[in-house]
């Protein structure tokens, strides 16, 4: 396995993960990744420190991602607890990994359908690719149960999770033959009440930075 890179024979070695059966997508779920308390301390982090999400490209749609976001620290206890969790379950080399992002949806915010990696063929591709490469692999763990509304809706394999404090869903963003995958493509669903707390974590091709 290439330092950058995850397999589902790994994933699957851990007890309790579910693998999606589609032949279009690697995707997985686990439940109960993270503690109801470990999950608590993150959600903290993120309330401290959040701000408004940004994206490469918004198409033209001022409201394509309506959420707020924070980029944890990496110096915090919780954090590093959260990368040792998912370097055992991934086998990833940290070194490939961005920064650990939080992110908070009130009512009415989402994120709507888009992929995690950056288009090759975009005007931004160059930009945020030409160091680390292409994004490979996508953890993202829900932190909190939400009241109604906040799932995340995979249109082209027809599969939504449902937001469960400490539920990882984790993909590869790419097909067998190493191109871009746009079965990826997910919608991050508005929150109707309540809010909801998510942090991601994406993987690169090559080092990070």
């Amino acid at each position: 396995m290439a330092p950058g890179e995850s397999s589902a024979e790994k994933l699957q070695a851990r007890a309790g993960l579910q693998k999606l059966p589609s032949p279009k997508v690697e995707l997985f779920q686990l439940r109960d990744f993270l503690t109801q308390e470990h999950c608590q301390q993150l959600v903290g982090l993120i309330d401290a420190g959040r701000r408004p999400s940004t994206i490469a490209d918004d198409n033209g749609d001022a409201y394509f991602r309506t959420s707020e976001t924070c980029d944890l620290d990496p110096s915090e206890p919780a954090v590093q607890q959260l990368e040792t969790l998912l370097q055992e379950l991934n086998g990833i080399d940290p070194a490939h990994g961005e920064p650990v992002q939080g992110q908070r949806y009130d009512v009415g915010q989402e994120f709507k359908a888009h992929t995690d990696y950056f288009s090759p063929d975009g005007v931004d591709f160059e930009k945020f690719c030409s160091i680390a490469g292409q994004r490979s692999w996508t953890f993202m763990v829900y932190l909190n149960d939400v009241e109604a509304g906040g799932a995340t809706r995979f249109k082209a394999i027809k599969k939504t999770f449902q937001p469960e404090v400490g539920k990882l869903v984790c993909w590869n963003n790419r097909r067998p033959d190493g191109s871009v995958n746009p079965s990826t493509l997910h919608h991050g669903m508005k929150v109707r009440k309540g809010a909801k707390y998510v942090i991601t974590k994406w993987y690169r091709e090559k080092p990070w930075g």
